[in-house]
């Protein structure tokens, strides 16, 4: 396939061989219009990441900004919630892959969060593919065909809600270029989406919806209001009329929860407890800090101190606000052919949700449409209504939200991270974005786990009970004899026709870099399958 430079009309050049009714010039020069308008304050915040993130690593903390407490203490509330996301109590997420996708409209959920973002490896085709999928979900007249055992999967007639998570401000789309740079992949992915279908969803009834990842600072998150502004102005929309739900899955958003609110307070449907990026954040924020080392990633639960009080002030800021608090991902998921681990993974789900609802939390997150029973059970029991927008938890301080959690680093601990951080990029090399791995759903951000925690370690020497101190040498031959482990995994045909090289190569380099890399999947774009513009 011929991926050179292709110039359209307006300064804008995409990647030849994709003849997508995705890609209309109509679409192009929406999305030309927005990057041109955005793309500059877009900028100004990445770099003010890097100055926070300069700041963090001389010793300051995150914390409740001073500037804003008058807002925090006021008795605002954000635009009522239209009727059809007032119950959420169980949502399914996933890439935007056809089967995938028709099986997670009829699972029963409540609402579909279709993922651009963490569970899909950004290839052209997937992108293409995924928008492609939405537009006939939208329409009612998606269908698929297994070409193996000719099964044809449909629609039903009652689905989930449709939202859709774009990719974070800090990732790029180098198929398409504007004035010579690469788009910012929100605007495409969030542009595309709303361009083919905000129009056709408001006339069915339906309500255009987003999730927003990765953010830092309410200045994103008004960024992120502006854009939907102009998008609405753009396309004839109702003003506040696509709703968004954002993530609270980095360290710094958790001091500015209400501050984010205020930014959407016409358009946000709630937030949302993303407890693995924001285990990831911690650690990354934190990086230096040789006090916030943390035990391993499976000691990192959810009912300690500060992973409560972080869901606690969650619940409080939604409730306060009127939206709804949406709890985290459970990423257990069912194993084929090993009932008593399917059982023990349902067990540990359920456990998980009773304790969501009982914390106030208006609904939770599944991978996998077999979960859908499991995870709304406990929900089902504890509201007495469509939500517990009723509950509203105390105070949190910020000392609350800054505990470093204790416990053991183990061998069996570390060898876990990177088997599957590895294994992990090796599948989103292939354009995989999310795989089962030893029982549990991994995603791009369970992999952020693997690679900075293994960082942090080495880089300040932990001992890990079993091997004594962390170091680069030890580090190596871990590596060597994870892959030789991988390869009686997956049998030698699999192993030799994978990417298992370039995935332990990739992750030798980000967790040996002095400086680590904000996020793994920046570098690894650059090693997908399909080639992009340059």
């Amino acid at each position: 396939m011929n991926h050179t430079s292709v110039p359209t009309l307006g300064g804008v050049s995409l990647a030849s061989g994709h003849d997508s009714p995705i890609l209309t010039p109509a679409a192009l020069d929406f999305i030309a219009s927005l990057v041109r308008r955005f793309q500059p304050e877009l900028d100004r915040l990445l770099e003010q990441r890097r100055h926070r993130q300069e700041a963090f690593d001389r010793g300051e903390l995150p914390g409740f900004l001073p500037e804003t407490a008058e807002l925090r203490a006021g008795a605002w509330k954000v635009a009522p919630l239209p009727e059809v996301l007032l119950d959420r109590r169980v949502e399914i997420t996933g890439p935007p892959e056809r089967k995938m996708l028709i099986n997670a409209l009829n699972s029963g959920a409540r609402v579909y969060m279709a993922d651009f973002e963490d569970s899909l490896a950004p290839s052209l085709e997937n992108l293409l593919d995924g928008q492609r999928n939405l537009a006939e979900a939208v329409r009612g007249t998606l269908a698929h065909v297994d070409p193996a055992s000719g099964r044809r999967y449909a629609m039903e007639a009652r689905t989930a809600a449709l939202m859709v998570r774009p990719r974070g401000l800090h990732l790029p789309e180098r198929n398409l270029l504007v004035d010579g740079r690469p788009v910012p992949a929100p605007l495409f992915d969030a542009g595309l989406f709303l361009w083919h279908n905000a129009a056709a969803q408001l006339a069915r009834g339906a309500v255009p919806a987003l999730y927003l990842p990765k953010l830092e600072h309410h200045l994103e998150a008004r960024w992120w209001n502006d854009v939907l502004d102009a998008i609405e102005e753009g396309l004839g929309l109702p003003p506040g009329c696509v709703r968004t739900t954002m993530l609270i899955e980095t360290l710094p958003a958790a001091f500015q929860m209400d501050e984010f609110l205020h930014a959407h307070r016409t358009r946000a449907a709630g937030l949302n407890l993303g407890r693995w990026d924001y285990i990831f954040s911690t650690i990354k924020t934190r990086r230096m800090d040789p006090g916030a080392v943390l035990p391993d990633r499976g000691e990192v639960r959810m009912d300690l101190p500060c992973m409560k009080a972080y869901a606690r002030l969650l619940v409080r800021t939604c409730h306060r606000r009127g939206c709804l608090a949406m709890g985290g991902m459970s990423a257990f998921v069912p194993q084929r052919g090993d009932e008593e681990g399917t059982a023990r993974a349902f067990d540990q789900v359920r456990a998980d949700k009773r304790r969501e609802a009982a914390d106030g939390c208006d609904g939770t997150w599944v991978a996998h449409p077999a979960l859908v029973p499991v995870a709304q059970g406990p929900f089902d029991e504890a509201l007495r209504g469509p939500n517990q927008l009723h509950v509203v938890p105390g105070p949190v301080a910020a000392a609350e939200l800054l505990e470093v959690p204790s416990g053991p680093r183990t061998e069996r601990g570390l060898r876990h991270n990177l088997k599957v951080g590895i294994r992990y990029l090796e599948s989103w090399l292939r354009g995989h974005g999310c795989v089962a791995l030893y029982g549990l759903m991994e995603d791009a951000a369970t992999a952020e786990i693997c690679r900075m925690q293994t960082w942090q370690w080495i880089n300040h020497q932990a001992d890990v009970e079993g091997l004594g101190r962390l170091d680069r040498p030890l580090f190596h031959a871990l590596v060597d004899f994870s892959l030789h482990q991988i390869r009686a995994e997956v049998g030698e045909d699999a192993f030799e026709d994978g990417r298992y090289l370039e995935a332990a190569d990739l992750f030798e380099t980000l967790v040996l870099d002095r400086v680590p890399q904000p996020f793994l999947t920046v570098p690894a774009y650059d090693l997908l399958l399909e080639p992009v513009l340059t």
